[in-house]
Parts: structure tokens; sequence; C-alpha cells
């Protein structure tokens, strides 16, 4: 029966990390994560980073498999990641800190007070009061108040299932079994792999220690073996990823196998020959906590100046692999589905792969408009071999954005989502109409035909406008700027404008004989194609106010109240764009 009662008991201990772990998150949005991106150079700064990190998600498992995501997308540098993943060991020994406070026994009003059998009740109220509320703040505190009371809820029902055991003389026995360094090494490295975290295997092994049955012999070689397992999760991400990645689960796999070897070497020789006090005692809880932070904290210490050989180790033993991966394979790394557990930091890659995407439709209008005057077979295939590309990123970022809101995001989170994937469709359309342009030149080249001196001018003003308003929505996109994002829909105004005068003197350059209809056709096209690039850069530029800008939420409203309402701010702009683009006109022909 205790079985059952052990396994509930570690059923409500994993639900309740995962609770916390989830709350800590979300509280955090993915800023933790995205601190990992921000590394300096200095290993120390990224150990002390790392064992931040976990110790504030609650998850060495969750940060080093947010590491190999990074390593893969090629946003940190293996070297760096080293110095992550041995923080993330020392951060995630925290969790068996606080789980020794349930071994408190002094009967002082304070110590009773301290005691989390006094508090946990009082938390998982507030924490259920606080989840049924609306706000969402309260929610997300409520999770982690959750987290915290099932957790040593589990923590009670383990103590108390395992508790018989300690005056049964077959248990006894088992642990003194472990005792073996390799026996008890195996079995915290299987159990940690079996339930994939570090934090919790040493939270049943506290547990365990509650019958008073299991020795500093047999807990420390289990704790050394569980630093082992916890490498499964890492190594499970990696399956599949770049070269990189799988070199920094084999880095974490090196460093506890190398640091446990030695720790083990150490900890044996010296007590075959100075011998520890304590060695054949029970120990409690905290006892366990301090060994893990000790074995963790002085491994660390001893293997951080030798990151270069692990680097080299890691190198040496998982090999480059040739592949024949295209311009779209290396843009949608970004998008590596071990960011999908952190909905902020995948939010924020999936913006930076839509940027990318961005600039490619810019490099190919760039060379779009140069086609109109001088057409270049060469250049044409340069554009189509980057528009395939454009749409296998769009294709890429709708997918992982369609599977990011299958999860649980916040509002904010399911609303930049919505926001993310009309950008990329906007952008998507922008490099579908610089191909629309490079069919027109190649149409006039095929008809042998040219525009005139004075038409030739006239898409020279069009096209400069247009370079205008592309690099200004896509800096806006870039730099999270609504300000700058307001300077692009007057100059949108402009260029509609600027068509129908271009149509209106072309029509009448057409009446006149200057130009043949075949050819005029063409010219109008073109016109044509760039103004729905500048409604598209419109278009972003909105979507960057809506989500950057202050009291702005619908944004047909929006535009419809600028053009019947313009702001002095506004009107200003128009007029100088206005003079700008109207003054180099006036001057063709004249």
């Amino acid at each position: 029966m205790f079985i059952l009662d052990m396994l509930g008991g570690l059923a409500l201990f994993l639900y309740g990390m995962n609770l916390l772990g989830n709350g800590l998150e979300k509280a955090s949005g993915g800023r933790l994560e995205q601190l990992l991106e921000k590394l300096s150079g200095s290993t120390w700064k990224a150990v002390l980073l790392g064992a931040f990190v976990t110790a504030a998600v609650q998850s060495s498992s969750a940060t080093t498999v947010i590491v190999v995501g990074l390593v893969s997308a090629n946003v940190i540098r293996l070297r760096q990641a080293i110095g992550v993943i041995m923080g993330a060991n020392i951060g995630t020994t925290i969790t068996a800190h606080i789980l020794r406070l349930s071994a408190i026994s002094s009967d002082s009003l304070l110590m009773t007070m301290l005691k989390p059998k006094t508090w946990t009740p009082i938390m998982l109220v507030i924490g259920v009061l606080m989840v049924m509320g609306k706000k969402k703040k309260h929610k997300e505190l409520g999770g982690i108040l959750l987290g915290f009371g099932v957790l040593f809820v589990g923590m009670f029902n383990m103590s108390a299932a395992v508790a018989p055991l300690g005056d049964n003389p077959a248990f006894m026995q088992l642990f003194e079994l472990f005792s073996n360094p390799i026996a008890g090494v195996i079995v915290g490295a299987v159990v940690t792999a079996i339930v994939q975290s570090s934090s919790a295997s040493v939270g049943i092994l506290q547990a365990l220690a509650s019958t008073g049955a299991i020795t500093s012999a047999a807990a420390f070689p289990i704790i050394m073996g569980q630093n082992i397992g916890t490498c499964i999760t890492p190594i499970l991400a990696s399956i599949g990823a770049k070269t990189n990645a799988k070199r920094s689960a084999f880095v974490h796999l090196s460093f506890n196998i190398i640091g446990t070897l030695f720790f083990l070497i150490a900890t044996y020789v010296y007590q075959y020959t100075v011998g520890f006090s304590f060695w054949n005692s029970p120990i409690d809880a905290g006892g366990i906590a301090d060994f893990h932070t000790v074995f963790n904290i002085t491994v660390t210490a001893l293997l951080l100046p030798f990151t270069g050989l692990l680097e080299k180790l890691a190198i040496a033993c998982v090999r480059d692999k040739k592949t024949g991966q295209d311009d779209s394979y290396s843009i949608l790394a970004q998008l590596d589905p071990r960011f999908l557990v952190s909905p902020g930091l995948a939010l924020e890659h999936t913006r930076k792969t839509i940027i990318e995407m961005g600039h490619l439709a810019q490099k190919n209008y760039y060379r779009a408009i140069c086609l109109i005057p001088e057409y270049d077979e060469k250049r044409v295939a340069k554009i189509n071999d980057t528009e395939d590309v454009i749409d296998a990123v769009d294709s890429g970022v709708n997918n992982y954005l369609l599977e990011l809101s299958g999860r649980e995001l916040s509002d904010a989170e399911s609303q930049q989502v919505t926001r993310l994937l009309q950008i990329c469709n906007e952008i998507e359309r922008l490099g579908d109409y610089a191909t629309n342009i490079v069919e027109c030149a190649q149409s006039l080249h095929d008809r042998g035909g040219k525009f005139s001196p004075e038409a030739m001018e006239e898409i020279d003003v069009m096209g400069t406008a247009v370079t205008e308003i592309m690099a200004r929505s896509l800096e806006a996109l870039e730099n999270d700027d609504a300000d700058a994002a307001r300077a692009v829909e007057p100059l949108e105004e402009v260029i509609d404008s600027l068509e129908e005068a271009l149509k209106a003197r072309h029509m009448e350059r057409m009446k006149l004989g200057l130009c043949s209809g075949d050819i005029g056709y063409l010219f109008m096209d073109c016109l044509s194609h760039f103004e729905r690039m500048s409604d598209h850069c419109s278009n972003i530029a909105i979507e960057v106010i809506c989500q950057y800008g202050s009291g702005v939420t619908d944004k047909h409203e929006y535009t419809k109240k600028l053009h019947s309402e313009p702001t002095k701010e506004y009107s200003g702009m128009y007029a100088e764009y206005q003079e700008k683009y109207y003054s180099r006109l006036r001057k063709i022909g004249s």
C-alpha cells in the first residue's frame, strides 16, 4: 500500500514543480531566458547567469534545453553555453534547500511558523483564490503559490508513505547495498533520467531520508549519480538539432561525468585514509541539500578553468556533418522548437526571423527596380531564389506560430502571435510585388521596348518614395519604435497621390502618341505595384504602433481618424514628404 501512497505523493510533487516552474516562467514573460542571449564573453558571468536563471525557474533541465536551442540557433557560442550549463547545476540545488524546511522540528513559536506544514495550507488557499480571480498578475502569482503548496504536500505524502519503512530490515539492507559507490551512482542516474529532474530525484531522496535509514555513505553516490541522470533531458532535446547543439548536450554530460568521477575518487580516498565521522550516520534532508550544493559548486570551480578543453573534447567527439541546407534553413534555425517552452522567447525569435525575412524582401525590391532600366537574367535568377527563401520562411513562421498558439499563452502573447502572423503576411506580399515588378521589366525587355526618359524619371521618383517607406517600416519593426512607425502613414498617403498624378501624366503622353499602348500599360502596372507595396509597409507600421504605441487598439479606426482628423504632427510630416517628392516631379520635363 505504501507504494501507491509514495507514487501519489511523487505525482503531487512533480505536479507542484511543474506548476511552480510554469508560474515563474509566466511571471518572467520569457525575460529570464532572454538574458541568456545577452551573455558577455566572460565564462564567470555565464556561470552566475545560468545559476540565477535556473534558481528562478526552478529547473536546470529547462535552462539546459533553452541553451541547446540558443546554440542551435547560433545565438550564443558553445563556450558561453558551457558556463551557463555549469551555473545551471548550481542553481538547481536551491530546490533541495527549500525542501529542507520540511524537516524543521523545533517547538518554538517562530520555528513553528516557519514550518511548511504551518504555512502550506494557507499558501494553497491564497493560491486558489488568486487563480480564480480575474487579474492576470494575480493568476500568475496564484500559480506560483499553488506550485509551492502542492510541492510540499507531495513531499509530506512521500515522507508519510515511507515513514514505516524506517523499522523494516529489508529496507535498511537495500540502502546498505547503495553504499557501494557504483550501485549508488547508477541508481541515482537511472531514477533521475526517469523523472527527468534532478530536483525531483533529490526531493525523493530527502523524503526517504526522513525514515532515518539512509546514511551519508549511501546518499553521496546517489546524489552524484543524479547529476548524471539529469543530462537525459538536453540529450533528448539535441536529437535532430545542429552539431553545436549536440555538442552543448555532450558538454553537459561530460562535465557531470568527469565531475562525478573526480568527486567520487576524492571522497572515497579521503574516507579510506582519514575517514568521515558521519559516514555511517543517518543523513537528513538538510545534509542532502548541503552535499548537493557543495558537490556542484566544487565541481564547477574545479572544471571552470578547463572550459576550453571541454569545448575541444565536444568538438572532437561530435563531428561536423556537411549538409546542403539553403538560406531559408539558416534563417528558420532561430525558430527552434525548444523555445516553445518559453513563449516570450519563442515570440522574440519569431520577430527576429520576420525581420530577416523583411530584409530579404527589401533586397529583392532593390534588385527589381534596377531591372527596369537595364534587364539582367542573372539578377532575375537571384531574385527568384530569394523569393523562394521568403516563401519558405513565411511557411515556417506560420507553422511555428500555429504550434505556439496551441500552448497556454497570456492575452498579450496571444495578441502578439496575431500581429506577427499579420506582419509576416505583409512582408510576404512585399516579396510578391517585387517579383511583379520583375515581370513588368521582363515584358518590357521581351518586347524590345523602353520607357521614355521622362517616364523613367517618374519611375525613379516613385521608386525612391517606396524605398524610403520600406526602410522606415522595417526600421520601426526592428527597433520596436512606435514613434518611427508614425512617420510611415503620411508617406503612404503621399505615395497614393503620386500614383494618381503619375498615371494622369502618363495618360496625357499616351494621348499625344508619345508612348505606345502596350508599353504604357506596363508603366501603369509598375506604378500600381509600387503603390501596393507602400500599402503593405503602412500595414506593418500600424501593427508596430498597435503593439508598442499607447492608446491604439483598433488599427482601422486609427487610420480612418488620421485621414479624417489629421494631427498637427501628421500634417507636418505629410507636407514635408509632399514637398520632397513633388518638387522632384515638377522638375521633370520642365
